[in-house]
């Protein structure tokens, strides 16, 4: 059974709808690497304030939309909100085991002991559990750990699993259908797991 490594990539940025359903429809038109350095350097679709910035959120956005099927980047290109925003965490967590893991190991026993809401003191000792995981977690420095935990936290309200950054209440989600077929289809069995952690 493979080692669960975790990894501080996810830092670079939350969900980034915007950004990320133009990236997506690089992706599908297949652009090489003159028109991507085009788009994202010399026109700035993102609207970066630097080119550095720029290269840094595509990189991310590319690493994680490059791991899921080009049915799963057509509901990021054309979906209706929702189905963007899950399908953006979809391809979130199969980029970022840390995201996932929290997740299934943190917020969905919340909902099983109706434990309303998500504090950063579950965030500690989320990372005392990954530690024993994987021994690098504790290397991390505190300004990073923050860091991971304001972006994950911002991914969920985001993705509507928690009202705000804030109060952090968490809300029932539905999955829409076309996200849940989706990893159905492409047996995303942990992926779905995570998704699918309110009764």
């Amino acid at each position: 059974m493979k080692k669960t490594e975790y990894n501080g990539s996810i830092v670079a940025g939350s969900l980034l709808v915007r950004e990320s359903r133009i990236i997506a429809r690089l992706l599908l038109d297949n652009v090489d690497d003159n028109a991507w350095h085009q788009a994202i350097i010399t026109d700035n679709v993102l609207q970066k304030r630097s080119p550095e910035s720029a290269k840094r959120q595509a990189r991310l956005i590319k690493q994680r939309l490059s791991l899921v099927k080009p049915e799963c980047l057509k509901l990021i290109d054309k979906g209706g909100s929702d189905a963007l925003v899950q399908s953006l965490l979809a391809a979130s967590i199969k980029h970022s085991r840390l995201l996932g893991d929290f997740m299934v190991g943190i917020v969905k026993p919340h909902w099983q002991v109706f434990k309303k809401h998500i504090s950063c003191k579950d965030w500690q000792d989320y990372l005392e559990i990954c530690t024993q995981i994987d021994p690098k977690v504790d290397k991390w420095k505190e300004t990073s750990r923050n860091k991971l935990r304001q972006v994950v936290f911002r991914i969920l309200a985001e993705a509507k699993y928690i009202d705000n950054t804030r109060s952090r209440k968490l809300l029932p989600v539905s999955l829409v259908p076309q996200v849940r077929t989706y990893l159905l289809n492409n047996s995303e069995d942990y992926v779905l797991k995570c998704m699918e952690i309110t009764p």
